[in-house]
């Protein structure tokens, strides 16, 4: 390898503590923001041409698969965003044969993992999505049957895939996972008309082209990881299995895997709550696969606002463990407030489109829905989004503390919205107020989740500007 080749890779690395915080953010939250922004898209018309090309049922069975699908990114998130925190952390400190050994690592923890949950979920399909909240022999249950076995397919794809993104942004690559993303989404897009309307496969053909894509993004990633350009390449010939990364890796990426498991958990008992309540709330015989397909129009909705506040928290991400753990702590303040600035603006803005025009969305996915759909959906989708303007302060500031060596606060602020004050919520509310206490549970555990994460991040501040002055 050149020295100029050396000489460039080290650049792409060390400008994340040199230039300024203002340019860093937007070079890695642009890519990040379009690449998260696009895979949301991809999703959403996804459910948009189930919901026109299939029927509105078929969205109550998509939203049946979506615990599970939760369950395999939290996974990928364990051990892809944890060994990127660390990755960011070694080049920092200027040990990069450290930071590819993590790497290795990261890549045989997704891609074993991967493995094992596909083998588990083939074997029992049945049991696992039977429980998943609809009735037994219903159609949405049947839809998500149908969409599930095939999704399972590209699980391992997806994971690996996903989990080395993330990898691939800390060593100062954020173009490259934005590529890869849009690839796969793109694809997707192009595919989904063609397999439902064209050749009639329904939500299979919806699973087919989300297989697809996702192989397509996996082999892009995969070939960039293996080249001469990365900082850090991947080397499986040279993993030399340790103890110690294992364990650093498994903390560094549980608080966002926590918080994803945790929306799984959520993600089922609404499914389970909506399908119970729903009927005797819509006043209709299938009321409750009415009220699974509005929630996956306002889950789908909420995704597409919040995937641009996760890009910015990406994207700050490499820059605040960069700068942290190069004690630059200055910067890594105007970083972390850069960040919230930006994923506000994003939350105020979708905030006031959804209070707006959420009918008008709403007809986007189903454009002749029934009546009893119309008059659940707009009104869950205005009340579940009540606080979403401080959603983009929360998801910053709860990986915050990651970045500064805390993750067990970031894992209990995680957590206290989607286990400790939101599950509650949902049954309480929906044992005394049936579906619409259901949906009023989410703004009530966002408040909570807000003044504990306010009080903490205030404390956590005081204590870097402590340490600016030291330094």
């Amino acid at each position: 390898m050149s020295e100029a080749t050396l000489n460039e890779k080290k650049d792409a690395a060390d400008r994340i503590g040199t230039d300024p915080i203002g340019k860093l953010l937007l070079r890695f939250s642009i890519p990040a923001i379009t690449g998260m922004l696009v895979n949301a898209l991809y999703n959403v018309v996804d459910r948009i041409f189930v919901g026109q090309g299939v029927s509105e049922i078929a969205l109550g069975g998509l939203s049946l698969v979506l615990p599970l699908m939760t369950i395999g990114m939290a996974f990928a998130m364990l051990f892809g965003i944890g060994a990127a925190n660390m990755i960011s952390m070694r080049l920092g400190q200027g040990k990069r044969e450290e930071a590819e050994n993590v790497l290795n690592h990261g890549f045989f923890l997704l891609l074993g993992f991967s493995i094992v949950i596909v083998i588990l979920s083939l074997i029992f399909i049945d049991p696992i999505l039977s429980g998943m909240g609809a009735a037994k022999g219903s159609d949405a249950l049947e839809y998500g049957k149908d969409y599930f076995r095939i999704i399972l397919y590209g699980s391992v794809f997806f994971m690996t895939g996903f989990g080395l993104s993330h990898c691939t942004r800390a060593q100062g690559f954020p173009k490259i996972t934005m590529i890869g993303m849009i690839i796969g989404a793109v694809l997707n897009i192009a595919l989904d008309p063609l397999f439902i309307f064209v050749f009639k496969w329904g939500v299979k053909g919806a699973a087919w082209a989300t297989v697809i894509s996702q192989f397509v993004s996996f082999v892009y990633i995969i070939y960039f990881s293996m080249s001469k350009k990365a900082v850090v390449r991947l080397n499986p010939f040279k993993f030399k299995p340790k103890g110690d990364i294992v364990f650093n890796i498994l903390a560094f990426g549980s608080a966002q895997a926590i918080l994803q498991l945790l929306i799984s958990v959520v993600q089922f008992l609404n499914n389970k709550s909506t399908e119970w309540y729903g009927a005797v709330a819509l006043g209709v015989e299938n009321g409750g696969e009415i009220a699974l397909s509005g929630m996956n129009i306002v889950g789908a909705i909420l995704m597409l606002i919040l995937m641009p506040v996760f890009g910015i928290n990406q994207g700050a991400q490499p820059i605040l463990g960069y700068n942290y753990g190069a004690k630059n702590y200055r910067r890594v303040l105007r970083a972390y407030l850069g960040a919230i600035g930006a994923a506000t603006l994003i939350c105020v803005a979708g905030f006031a489109v959804v209070q707006i025009f959420a009918p008008q969305i709403v007809r986007v996915f189903v454009p002749n829905g029934s009546s009893a759909l119309m008059a659940f959906a707009p009104r869950a989708m205005r009340t579940m989004m009540l606080l979403l303007p401080f959603s983009g302060f929360m998801i910053v500031s709860t990986n915050f503390f990651v970045v500064t060596g805390r993750p067990r606060i970031s894992i209990f602020l995680s957590m206290l919205r989607q286990c400790i004050v939101l599950i509650p919520c949902i049954l309480v509310f929906g044992k005394f107020w049936g579906l619409w206490g259901v949906v009023a549970a989410a703004p009530v555990a966002d408040a909570f989740s807000l003044i504990l994460v306010s009080v903490l991040i205030s404390i956590e501040i005081k204590k870097l500007r402590g340490s600016m002055s030291a330094s």
